[in-house]
C-alpha cells in the first residue's frame, strides 16, 4: 500500500516548504534508561508540528484546476495549520472544519494563514464528517488528516530523516492519533532499518485506533478528556491506516495523564523546549518502558508545540497558575 519510494518521492516534493529538523541526543533521557536517546525535533518544524509535511505533499501534488477550486480538511489544529500553510504557498484556498473546543491559539493561527475556519457543533470526528461531506457537494479536494496514503507518505519523511542522520535506531516512540505519522515513519524505516522496532504510544483516556487494532477492524471507542489534544479523535470506517498500522506497529504503550505532564515538565527542564501533549506521550511511553530498551539506541518523535498558554500554565508552571 505504501512504499519507501512514496516516501523518497514526497521528500523531493516537500523539501523547498518542510524543514529538516534536527535530531538532538538527550543526555538526561539517556542516562535515566542506560540507553542513547534521541530527539527528533519536529516541534521545531514551521507550523509548529509535523502535519506540514503531509499536507504539504498532498496539495503540491493536485493539479491547477483542483488548486484553483481549493482545498478543505478536518482537524484539530495542527493539520489545519499545515494545510493553511501549504495552501497560501501553492496560491489556493483553504478551509478547514474544527471541533468547537479548538483551542484559541490553532485557531487564530488557522486565521492569520489565510484559512477560512468553519467550527462545527461536535467533536473532531463530526467535523471530519462534516468536512467531507463539503468537499463532496463543492467538488473541492478533501485532504484528511490521516487516511490519505499522500498525507501519510509525507509524515513518512521523518522515518527517511531520521534513516539518514542516526546510525542505528533500535526502537523509535511515536504517539498516535489517526495513525497517519507512525505508518509514515514505519512504512520507511522497515525498509531502511529492518530490525527496528516501532513502538505506538497513546494517553490511556484517549486510544481508539489502539482499540480499533485490539479489535481487528474500526470501532467506536469512548474518550476522556486529555492533555493530547492532537491524538485525540475516532477513526473513520475505511481508513487505510488500520491496515498499515496492524502490519507495521511493533509494541503498544498507553500512558496515564499524570505520565504525559511529567515527561512534558521532564523535556522542559533538562532540555528547555516547551512540548504539546502528543509529544509527551511518546517521552512517557519511552520513560515506562526504559527498562525494555537499556543498551538500545533510542528515537523519540517530539511532534509538536503548539500548546495553550494556559496549558502551559497549568502544565510547566503548576504553582505559578494555582
Amino acid at each position: 500500500m505504501l512504499s519507501a519510494q512514496d516516501i523518497i518521492d514526497a521528500e523531493s516534493r516537500i523539501r523547498p516548504l518542510a524543514r529538516e529538523t534536527p535530531v538532538d541526543r538527550s543526555l538526561h533521557l539517556s542516562r535515566m534508561g542506560d540507553a542513547e536517546v534521541y530527539l527528533k525535533l519536529e516541534h521545531l518544524q514551521h507550523t509548529g508540528s509535523f502535519k506540514l509535511r503531509g499536507a504539504t505533499n498532498k496539495i503540491l501534488s493536485l493539479d491547477d484546476e483542483q488548486l484553483r477550486r481549493g482545498v478543505i480538511a478536518a482537524s484539530t489544529g495542527n493539520h489545519g495549520m499545515g494545510v493553511c500553510y501549504a495552501a497560501r504557498h501553492a496560491g489556493t484556498a483553504a478551509t478547514i472544519y474544527l471541533p468547537r473546543d479548538v483551542s484559541e491559539h490553532k485557531l487564530a493561527v488557522i486565521k492569520h494563514l489565510g484559512g477560512i475556519p468553519v467550527l462545527s457543533a461536535g467533536d473532531c470526528l463530526e467535523a471530519e464528517y462534516t468536512a467531507r461531506e463539503a468537499a463532496r457537494k463543492s467538488g473541492q479536494v478533501f485532504i484528511s488528516p490521516y487516511n490519505d496514503l499522500q498525507i501519510i507518505a509525507g509524515q513518512g519523511t521523518i522515518g527517511l530523516e531520521l534513516a539518514r542522520q542516526l546510525d542505528r535506531i533500535d526502537a523509535v516512540f511515536v504517539a498516535v492519533g489517526g495513525g497517519g505519522l507512525i505508518a509514515g515513519i514505519a512504512a520507511y524505516l522497515k525498509s531502511a532499518s529492518p530490525h527496528t522496532r516501532v513502538i505506538g504510544c497513546w494517553p490511556e483516556n484517549s486510544r481508539p485506533l489502539y482499540e480499533c487494532l485490539r479489535a481487528g477492524r474500526v470501532i467506536e471507542v469512548p474518550e476522556e478528556p486529555t492533555i493530547s489534544e492532537s491524538t485525540t479523535g475516532g477513526v473513520e470506517q475505511g481508513s487505510v491506516t488500520l491496515p498499515l498500522c496492524q502490519r507495521l506497529i511493533d509494541d503498544y504503550a498507553l500512558v496515564s495523564e499524570a505520565e504525559i505532564r511529567d515527561a512534558m515538565r521532564l523535556i522542559f527542564d533538562k532540555e528547555r523546549w516547551v512540548i504539546e501533549g502528543s509529544a509527551g506521550v511518546a517521552v512517557a511511553a519511552y520513560l515506562k518502558e526504559r527498562e525494555r530498551h537499556a543498551g538500545q539506541n533510542v528515537a523519540i518523535i517530539l511532534c509538536g508545540r503548539n500548546i495553550s498558554s494556559s496549558l502551559v500554565a497549568n502544565t510547566y508552571f503548576p504553582e505559578l497558575a494555582g
